[in-house]
């Protein structure tokens, strides 16, 4: 390939304020070619690509130094009226979170339509068609009816395919792709990065994808750029960065993702590998059976026998209802002590049976047994009670803490509720221990949510779950937003307090890496049913229906 810079990027350096979050970055970008940008949260990867479209807040940011070269022309002296021209139209960007970048009061097809109408003198009745045949080329199942779609009424994958329909309308010459498969399926992520290279090589055009994830980034990218604290501490093209990473940071990153062939008693962070501090020891497949072999000569703790979910719809006023089963006749059985991996694409059923098993969503048939007692049936003080054995951690911990709370009040909460110890000052001293317990300390006990990183507010998170001391903790795709890095340090915490503890964990995740990781059984599901269930290994191994297959094929694996 020709190398022929369509961008130049020289010397940029920015900052919030008096920090410094970019240092001096220097890189081109070739036409026909797609770049990777990779590191974790607070590398500057998507600072530094915010800057090219002039999307920095400008009263809180500023340009320190440096120049963006395209066409010839200095982005950063253009006025923020120049730079409309280009946005949308020559450059492009599909942001990380969908679902906020789309406007939710306005259906999907006019949000598309809304770029071609304010960057081409196409008519109205000309845009619509061009939106439909977009909708088309980002391969939508039935455009029409997306067209006439809200945001909320489609799923998180397609949401993300509206969004790329958007920035390529225009036939821009550079598109920003900013962690646009994030806590997506592996599925759905695959089919994303499949459609961008697939649109790369029809359009031509070059593209910038950021991602934190190194693996996946091999899959789609021609050259690699990996940010640290700021800096560009390696670059080349994928295999070389690949095959021979020279960077500490590199080795790193490829290294911090749970491997699918051992499990190691410890991830291992980036920060381990830094300090050359990593523990390497390898549970023995030795180990794992005499585990189960104890684990599994007890009762179960929970059991769920024919347990079965019904919604009922109905689109319009003289329509008729129509029903829909998120879970269908799923029996299973959950002993003391053990992680249950449950995995699927996204409206599996996954999240729903994991709310029936919670209370939190009455289940429509079936029984769910825990010690013994079938819980579907317990008065409301019963109930009650029950919240204190039986807790979730959630997805997203910014949604799950009340913002005006101060963290230590936040886990101090389900302890008055339950009436647990004597007084505030004790309770206070207990959440101390507890933030101590999840690797932070009394300090924090008066900030506020937003005052923390997201791997820090996941520990908050797990400090307000285990509060209460629950015998089972249902986790919710509790690590699926976070860095490869900071995933390992909250997978490293939930093994240590199951250790700790005691706990039983049943671990929702579409990431079957992770899932394995963590698993003793892995249950499959799909469209409500359970797939197949076994030990973790043995489907990974060796798995015997084609949807598995599907999901275990998809698993970004790096070269």
């Amino acid at each position: 390939m020709v190398k022929n810079p369509i961008l130049k990027i020289e010397n940029l350096s920015v900052s919030f304020g008096n920090n410094e979050v970019v240092h001096n970055i220097s890189y081109k970008l070739n036409k026909n070619e797609i770049l990777g940008i990779v590191g974790e949260s607070g590398s500057g990867k998507s600072v530094s690509s915010l800057a090219i479209l002039g999307l920095l807040p400008p009263k809180k940011s500023k340009i320190n130094s440096g120049s963006i070269i395209y066409n010839k022309q200095d982005l950063t002296t253009l006025s923020s009226k120049a730079l409309q021209t280009i946005r949308g139209k020559k450059i492009a960007m599909i942001f990380q979170e969908p679902m906020s970048s789309l406007n939710p009061s306005m259906t999907c097809g006019k949000q598309v339509q809304e770029i071609l109408l304010q960057h081409t003198n196409l008519s109205k009745k000309v845009t619509e068609k061009e939106t439909l045949l977009l909708f088309e080329k980002v391969k939508l199942p039935n455009p029409e009816r997306v067209y006439n779609a809200y945001p909320h009424e489609i799923s998180g994958g397609q949401k993300q395919r509206v969004m790329i329909a958007m920035a390529i309308a225009c036939k821009p010459d550079i598109l920003i792709a900013d962690e646009p498969t994030t806590a997506l399926d592996v599925t759905v992520q695959k089919e994303i990065v499949k459609l961008i290279k697939s649109l790369q090589v029809e359009t031509q055009m070059s593209v910038i994808f950021i991602t934190h994830d190194l693996s996946l980034i091999s899959e789609i990218a021609d050259t690699i750029l990996v940010m640290y604290k700021g800096e560009i501490v390696e670059k080349g093209n994928t295999n070389t960065i690949f095959k021979t990473p020279q960077h500490l940071y590199t080795k790193a990153l490829i290294n911090s993702r749970p491997s699918l062939e051992t499990r190691l008693k410890v991830l291992p962070t980036i920060q381990d590998y830094l300090n050359n501090t990593a523990n390497k020891t390898i549970i023995t497949s030795v180990e794992r059976k005499q585990k189960h072999e104890k684990l599994y000569s007890n009762p179960p703790l929970l059991e769920i026998i024919n347990v079965e979910k019904e919604y009922i719809s109905q689109s319009g006023w003289f329509s008729k209802l129509s029903k829909f089963r998120a879970v269908n006749n799923v029996s299973f059985k959950l002993y003391e002590g053990e992680t249950l991996g449950l995995v699927g694409e996204s409206g599996c059923g996954k999240s729903t049976l994991g709310n029936a098993i919670l209370q939190l969503d009455k289940a429509t048939a079936g029984k769910i047994i825990y010690k013994g007692k079938d819980i579907t049936k317990l008065t409301n003080s019963e109930l009650k009670r029950l919240r204190k054995e039986i807790q979730i951690i959630f997805q997203d911990p910014y949604a799950s803490l009340n913002p005006r709370i101060p963290v230590g009040e936040a886990i101090m909460e389900p302890m008055k509720v339950h009436k647990l110890y004597n007084s505030n000052k004790e309770r206070k001293e207990k959440t101390i221990e507890l933030l101590n317990k999840v690797g932070l300390n009394k300090d924090y006990f008066n900030r506020y949510p937003h005052e923390f990183s997201g791997g820090q507010r996941q520990r908050i998170g797990i400090a307000r779950t285990i509060a209460l001391h629950p015998k089972l903790i249902v986790c919710d795709e509790s690590v699926s937003a976070l860095d490869i890095s900071v995933q390992a340090q909250v997978l490293n915490l939930l093994n240590e307090l199951k250790e700790d503890y005691g706990f039983t964990y049943i671990f929702i995740s579409h990431d079957l890496a992770v899932v394995k990781y963590m698993s003793d059984q892995l249950l499959v599901m799909n469209k409500g049913k359970i797939e197949e269930i076994d030990d973790a290994d043995i489907i990974y191994k060796n798995p015997k229906k084609e949807y598995t297959k599907k999901l275990i094929k998809a698993i970004p694996k790096g070269l």
